[in-house]
């Protein structure tokens, strides 16, 4: 059975996929995880988890189904995450996440003040914030110079896959236009004079697409992974992107919104867009570019909210069902873990107002359901008045398999959600790109023959004027409130979580 297999790493778990040649899931797996936070503000993991699960996954789908022929391994990873290791590829510390971490705000104030805001946001398209990969370098250079005297090679999840699998030192484009300041984005190569002064010591890993083949299984892996020597390997990329690209939502004028442990959404184009509320970067196939945002929290504030009070998902869905519009007067800033776009604000923190002691953990969990719908309309009226052409919004993730949650964000947008057949997220795009690597010229797999849209989620417009008003109080009551905020982030900064 002629198969392609695709894996991620995520922020909570890893997943993998057997995909066959028509797009069908043969089986899947997956393995939980957990984060390290070992101070405020700080979100870490060991790199080799990431090849330990992926070894772990290979070997059970390949056991599920013996007669798998895998042609193809597909690779993406959340990022842009940092994980600095020597020459004999061992991590010199664990690797620093994406924007959660936001530990490196001092670095991304000296490094804006020495390079100039104007000249970072032309060569990289971006201001710095706690999603650009060089200010963590810094950090680590500043903190950890030991450490970062022992780097010599840069990888992220799904370039740390492919090392692991190829022997291959490679970079997606895409994930490279994360690693801000240091790469060059209407060049799509690396910007030598800022990698040398920050990053002198590591060597620049070789730039390739996504969907490009970066080598094959070597012996070494395939006796561990059970994938045969000599299988291709694409290059990979960040797990947001690869997600759109299973769902078809890479193409210009396509918004991809992710419901995951964080919120994410990419809009593609074929300009660079420039403002400091968002993030810019190379798309994930040549000739296009990405205006692109997230929440710090999305679902990590539900789970949040089903530890602290002992009930399980079901429960509370049901129970937010009979909370009305608005959660009876609740209104939530999702900010628990600082916030990223547009507001780009670290130490933002979450808000609950309007409690009284007629609420219940119903209407809680609604408003907060309802704070990850207003961040949303909030970075997507941020992307339009930057320029953005949204004409199509795909929704992808573990959020859309239940309905109430897709359904709140477009009452509150206002906009129609797709959502698609398959949304098992980053994984199966892997196995889609791994797919079309290797296909025939006249044989390359069409992702909306793989995964046609199953449904299409539309706004109640009666509700407009509601959400309206409470997107109005949302957008004061962060700014009424910022003030007191930072100075209680004051006090909880360098803390032990």
């Amino acid at each position: 059975m002629r198969c392609t297999l695709g894996v991620d790493i995520g922020t909570s778990s890893s997943k993998g996929v057997l995909v066959g040649v028509d797009g069908t899931i043969i089986a899947s797996a997956s393995r939980a995880h957990e984060v390290r936070r070992p101070h405020t503000g700080w979100v870490e993991m060991d790199g080799d988890v990431w090849w330990d699960e992926f070894v772990s996954i290979s070997r059970e789908l390949l056991e599920t189904v013996p007669d798998a022929e895998v042609v193809g391994v597909g690779v993406s990873g959340m990022g842009p995450c940092i994980l600095l290791a020597d020459e004999d590829d061992r991590p010199v510390r664990p690797a620093i996440l994406y924007g959660v971490d936001t530990r490196s705000t001092a670095q991304i104030d000296r490094m804006t003040g020495d390079l100039g805001i104007e000249e970072i946001t032309r060569v990289g398209g971006s201001t710095l914030t706690s999603q650009a990969g060089g200010p963590k370098i810094a950090w680590i250079g500043d903190e950890e110079p030991e450490a970062l005297a022992r780097a010599r090679r840069l990888f992220m999840p799904a370039s740390w896959l492919t090392r692991n699998l190829t022997g291959a030192y490679v970079l997606d484009h895409q994930s490279a236009s994360q690693v801000s300041p240091f790469y060059d984005i209407e060049a799509e190569s690396w910007y030598g004079p800022w990698w040398e002064l920050y990053a002198g010591g590591i060597e620049q890993p070789a730039l390739l697409w996504a969907g490009d083949l970066a080598g094959e299984v070597t012996a070494g892996a395939a006796a561990a992974t059970g994938i045969p020597a000599g299988t291709p390997v694409i290059t990979g990329s960040i797990d947001a992107w690869t997600e759109a690209v299973s769902v078809g939502a890479h193409e210009v004028g396509d918004l991809m919104l992710m419901y995951g442990t964080t919120m994410f959404l990419v809009a593609t184009g074929a300009e660079t867009l420039r403002t400091p509320s968002m993030w810019t970067t190379a798309g994930a196939f040549a000739g296009t570019r990405n205006l692109a945002g997230g929440l710090s929290t999305s679902g990590a504030l539900t789970a949040w909210l089903k530890d602290l009070t002992g009930a399980d998902y079901p429960e509370l869905l049901a129970e937010a069902e009979l909370s009305p519009p608005g959660a009876r007067g609740l209104l939530v800033l999702p900010y628990f873990a600082g916030e990223r776009t547009p507001i780009q604000d670290p130490d933002a923190r979450g808000v609950i107002a309007g409690l009284t002691l007629e609420h219940t953990r119903g209407d809680l969990y609604r408003a907060a359901l309802e704070a990850t719908a207003l961040g949303v309309r909030h970075n997507v009226e941020t992307m339009r008045a930057a320029g953005a052409d949204i004409r199509r919004i795909v929704a992808v993730g573990g959020g859309t398999q239940g309905r109430l949650w897709p359904q709140v964000v477009s009452d509150v947008t206002g906009l129609a959600q797709e959502v698609p057949q398959t949304t098992i997220g980053a994984s199966y795009g892997a196995a889609f790109l791994a797919a079309t690597a290797i296909a025939a010229p006249d044989a390359t797999p069409v992702i909306t023959d793989w995964n046609p849209v199953a449904e299409t989620i539309r706004p109640d417009e009666a509700l407009r004027p509601a959400y309206d008003d409470l997107f109005d109080r949302y957008v004061r009551l962060y700014a009424d409130s910022k003030d007191v905020v930072h100075e209680l982030a004051d006090t909880q900064r360098g803390a032990s979580a």
